[in-house]
C-alpha cells in the first residue's frame, strides 16, 4: 500500500495544530488569560510531529527519532513555561492587547495570537515533517544531529535552572545574573533553543530534507529579532541598573568570553 502524499501528511499536521489552538483559545476565554498559548509552543511541535507520524503510517526509524527528540524538548520547555507563567498572571503583551481591543479581544486573539502561532509553528516544523517522511536508513549525520540537539537541550535546561535559582534568592532583587552560562551569553537559554532546532534540521537533512533549512533559520530569527532577545532586553534595561554594563561586556547570543 502506497503511503499518503506529502501534501496530505503536511495538511493533516496543520489541521491538528489549528484545532488544538482553537481549543486552547476557548480555554483562554474561560480563564481570561491568553498567556496559556505560550506553554503550548513546545508541545505544539510534538503534536504536529505526532500527527505527521500517524498520518504517514510507515513509522520509519528517522521519523521515530525525530518524534522522540522533539517530544523531549517540548516536554521540558512546556513544563518550564507553564510553571513560570502560573506565578506571573497574564503576560503584559496580551494584557495590553486586551485593553486595546476591549470586547473584540476574544475574536482578535483567536486570529492574531492562537491561529498565527499555529501557522508559524507548522511552517517551522518542516524539518520534522521531512524526517518522518524519509525512509533512508539512519547514519552518522543522524548521530551528529542528535548530539547537537542534546547539547542545545542541556544548554537551555541548565540556563533556565540557573536563572530560576537566581530569581528565587531575595538578595538578588534588582541584580543581573552574570555567572554560570550567563557569564558567556546574555541569553544562553535562547542559544540552546536555537541549537536544538539546528540539530533537528541535521537529522532531517540526513534524510534529504536539507531544503527545510528555513525552519531553524526562522526559529533563530524569532529568538534573536522578534519574540526573544528584543522584548526581554527592553524590559531589563529599565529594571536592572547594571544591565547596560552587562550588555557591553557579554555576548548577546553565542556564548563567548566576556570583554574586559
Amino acid at each position: 500500500m502506497m503511503p499518503p502524499s506529502f501534501s496530505t501528511v503536511a495538511l493533516t499536521g496543520l489541521v491538528v495544530v489549528l484545532v488544538a489552538q482553537t481549543l486552547l483559545w476557548l480555554l483562554s476565554l474561560r480563564l481570561r488569560d491568553a498567556s496559556i498559548v505560550d506553554p503550548f509552543w513546545g508541545p505544539g511541535f510534538a503534536l504536529a510531529t505526532l500527527a505527521y507520524y500517524v498520518a504517514d503510517g510507515r513509522h520509519t526509524p528517522r521519523g521515530t527519532l525525530a518524534l522522540v527528540l522533539v517530544t523531549l524538548w517540548a516536554a521540558r520547555l512546556g513544563l518550564h513555561l507553564l510553571v513560570r507563567n502560573r506565578r506571573s498572571g497574564e503576560d503584559a503583551r496580551y494584557a495590553a492587547m486586551r485593553e486595546r481591543h476591549g470586547e473584540r479581544f476574544g475574536r482578535v486573539s483567536l486570529v492574531r495570537v492562537f491561529w498565527l502561532q499555529g501557522v508559524i509553528l507548522w511552517i517551522i516544523s518542516a524539518p520534522l515533517l521531512t524526517a518522518v517522511r524519509s525512509s533512508r536508513p539512519l547514519g552518522l549525520w543522524d548521530a551528529l544531529g542528535s548530539a547537537v540537539f542534546l547539547a542545545g537541550l542541556a544548554c537551555e535546561a541548565l540556563a533556565d535552572r540557573q536563572l530560576r535559582r537566581f530569581k528565587a534568592d531575595p538578595s538578588n532583587a534588582g541584580r543581573v545574573l552574570d555567572t554560570g552560562l550567563w557569564r558567556y551569553s546574555r541569553h544562553p537559554n535562547y542559544f540552546g533553543d536555537a541549537t536544538v532546532w539546528w540539530g533537528l534540521w541535521i537529522v532531517a537533512a540526513a534524510g534529504r530534507g536539507w531544503w527545510t533549512v528555513f525552519g531553524p533559520v526562522a526559529m533563530t530569527f524569532l529568538l534573536l529579532r522578534v519574540s526573544g532577545v528584543p522584548l526581554l532586553e527592553k524590559g531589563l534595561e529599565r529594571s536592572r541598573p547594571g544591565y547596560p554594563e552587562y550588555v557591553r561586556r557579554t555576548s548577546a547570543f553565542v556564548p563567548w568570553w566576556p570583554k574586559r
